[in-house]
């Protein structure tokens, strides 16, 4: 079956309508680049970066409040102290593996300064999963030129996912996993707003995959799909599971000030758990929220008026923000390819066949259909 995003198989998540793209980028304004390396020779590399900017082109000049929740602490996002202290987002959201987090860091903050002439970005936001099971991480693939391309080639519309960007070389609930992305429309009393979210989903146990509620993973044995680790699953000598984190980004256009934004974050927590997540100890599960209906001039010299969303109101955002996590996480799992990498490891792509079989097994309706799917994203 060819890999398709879980709505072309007819399993549709939560109760809210998703937007016209059901991605991240429904969200006005937000763009999304990846730069995917994938080569053998002289090393293997499966690895990349993704970047998210809340604005655009717009992001170095008119900042988003924003905030963050950090669920399992094994893992980084640099900025945070940052954006706790101002509440604000001055930078891309750049997403890329362990190693590397250093040099990304540091490739956004030439890339801002060649570009804005020293007007660059602020402390930047890059955080990290770690793909180290199928990418040789110590061979450094990513180089700053490569987090230039991303930058550059960040646009809106269609999200590509699964073994692209930052997500090349992860692996989620035993199978591979990727980059997802998912969206919702909330219906409050101050309006219609949108919801977005992408994931880099590189944790969990197969035998806690949850599919809207169905324990897919349960029924997936390994002689029908091995595991990707040497024995199901491999840990070390002090019990780590080597398949680990998720990084989230939920964007949305409500004017929410940071404080609103950071309890907006905690809420993809319930989205992953709802698929399985449980955040285990060495596990970095680190989430942040930005939210573009205010504006927050990078030059402000005066005050700057701003709105606040009515307390009595967020919750529908809060709904959406579960349902669009938990659908990006699943949309990364339909979308990721299986893929071999270093020292001729193997993550094998979640069976979509099976997982209607599942589904129709536990009398889910509709159907699962393959008649209306895409290939795969490729590098």
């Amino acid at each position: 079956m060819a890999r398709v995003r879980l709505r072309d198989l007819g399993i549709g998540i939560g109760l809210l309508p998703t937007g016209q793209l059901n991605a991240i980028t429904d969200v006005a304004g937000v763009t999304v680049g990846h730069t995917t390396l994938i080569c053998d020779d002289p090393r293997v590399a499966r690895t990349g970066v993704t970047v998210v900017l809340p604005r655009g082109e717009g992001s170095q000049a008119d900042f988003c409040f924003a905030g963050y929740h950090s669920f399992s602490g094994c893992g980084e996002m640099t900025g945070l102290p940052w954006v706790s202290e101002s509440g604000l987002l001055m930078s891309p959201v750049a997403i890329t593996n362990t190693q590397q987090v250093g040099l990304v860091r540091d490739a956004v903050v030439e890339y801002a300064a060649h570009k804005y002439h020293g007007a660059g970005y602020w402390l930047p936001v890059v955080a990290e999963t770690y793909d180290g099971w199928l990418n040789d991480v110590y061979a450094f693939h990513v180089r700053k030129e490569h987090v230039f391309a991303a930058l550059d080639d960040a646009a809106g519309g269609p999200v590509a996912e699964g073994n692209v960007g930052g997500g090349t070389g992860m692996i989620c609930h035993d199978f591979k996993g990727g980059i997802g992305t998912s969206s919702r429309l909330a219906e409050t009393p101050s309006g219609r707003h949108t919801v977005g979210a992408l994931v880099q989903a590189n944790y969990g146990e197969r035998r806690s995959l949850r599919v809207n509620g169905v324990p897919v993973g349960r029924e997936i044995a390994y002689d029908l799909v091995p595991s990707p680790w040497e024995a199901p699953p491999l840990r070390s000598a002090q019990g780590r599971l080597f398949s680990s984190s998720i990084i989230v980004v939920l964007a949305t256009d409500a004017p929410l000030l940071s404080v609103q934004c950071r309890a907006l974050a905690q809420r993809a927590t319930v989205g992953l758990a709802r698929t399985g997540g449980s955040g285990h100890v060495f596990s970095g599960d680190i989430f942040i929220a930005f939210a573009t209906g205010n504006h927050y001039p990078r030059d402000a010299e005066q005050p700057v008026d701003v709105r606040a969303f009515p307390l009595a109101h967020l919750s529908p955002l809060y709904d959406a923000a579960a349902e669009a996590v938990e659908e990006a996480i699943l949309n990364a799992l339909c979308a990721a390819e299986t893929m071999t990498g270093f020292q001729g490891r193997t993550a094998h792509a979640l069976p979509l066949d099976r997982l209607c079989e599942v589904w129709a097994k536990h009398g889910r309706i509709p159907a699962c259909r393959a008649d209306s799917g895409r290939t795969g994203a490729g590098c």
